[in-house]
């Protein structure tokens, strides 16, 4: 099974966005979108997003869905304006549900917002397949990070969002609400279960020590040198080292507004009376 992946870095927020088609029917999803966003003006704006479009135009690719692997904390959602632009069914694992049970009374959310998952076009199962022309996306729960998180198996390669990252950064956080270092683990232990050729594709990348950007690594460069999660850690190993790395760690800079704007599935917020949006940033809460 060939398929055709192309990526997009933002470096504004080390994020990647795939564009994953079929050489053969054109038929194509769009994982993990950027719309940019500069917070001290308010503004949003599509430069990462029209990258992408223009690649799909200009190979005659018709975008079936567009995919996120879970509700981010650290860039906002161009799944909107890209379902506008191009079509296609907006869709995320099914816990995304417990995210906006736990979140919409944290921003004080209007009472017509159904905390339901209904904002999205389909919620997505462990195990569901979506068709792609003669290609199979297989949808994988792969909790921890989030209860939203899922990874999207595309033959022998894995789009695993970020609950891993290139084996010199490690691995997700599990201190935000609904995270679980347990739970992680057995994620990261199912990914690490495919066949050791199998190519893991990052939803982020930070570059550590200078080198260059990087999106792409595989299971057996994982498991021999991931920094958290190597051949030979044990579990415990594992949740004692996230626990006690998260206590540290501060949120991401974007964490307020993305989370406002990704769990509505890229809506904005209604109109106040005066005809403007507005986001929230609730005080002493976190």
């Amino acid at each position: 099974m060939t398929v055709d992946i192309k990526n997009f870095f933002d470096k504004e927020t080390f994020s990647y966005t795939y564009v994953i088609s079929d050489p053969v029917s054109k038929a194509g999803v769009i994982i993990d979108s950027v719309l940019n966003y500069d917070m001290a003006a308010g503004k949003t704006s599509t430069t990462s997003a029209d990258a992408v479009c223009n690649y799909v135009k200009s190979n005659g690719i018709d975008v079936k869905y567009i995919l996120e692997s879970h509700v981010h904390a650290d860039h906002l959602t161009a799944s909107v304006y890209l379902q506008e632009k191009l079509g296609g069914t907006t869709a995320v694992g099914e816990g995304i549900k417990i995210v906006q049970q736990t979140f919409a009374p944290v921003f004080d959310f209007e009472e017509s917002f159904k905390p339901d998952g209904s904002q999205f076009d389909q919620l997505l199962q462990d195990g569901d397949e979506l068709s792609l022309g003669e290609i199979s996306i297989k949808v994988m729960h792969t909790p921890g990070h989030t209860p939203a998180c899922v990874s999207y198996v595309v033959g022998d390669a894995i789009f695993v969002g970020d609950t891993l990252f290139m084996p010199d950064f490690g691995t997700a956080r599990t201190d935000f609400p609904g995270g679980d270092a347990k739970t992680l683990c057995a994620s990261l232990r199912k990914i690490l279960a495919f066949p050791e050729a199998t190519r893991l594709f990052m939803c982020h990348d930070y570059a550590p020590g200078g080198r260059e950007y990087n999106n792409e690594t595989t299971v057996a460069e994982q498991k021999k040198s991931n920094i958290h999660i190597h051949d030979g850690v044990s579990d415990d190993e594992f949740v004692k080292m996230r626990e006690g790395r998260d206590k540290q760690l501060g949120m991401p800079k974007l964490i307020l507004p993305a989370v406002q704007i990704n769990m509505r599935a890229g809506h904005f917020p209604p109109k106040e009376e005066n005809g403007v949006e507005y986001l929230k940033i609730p005080l002493n809460q976190f």
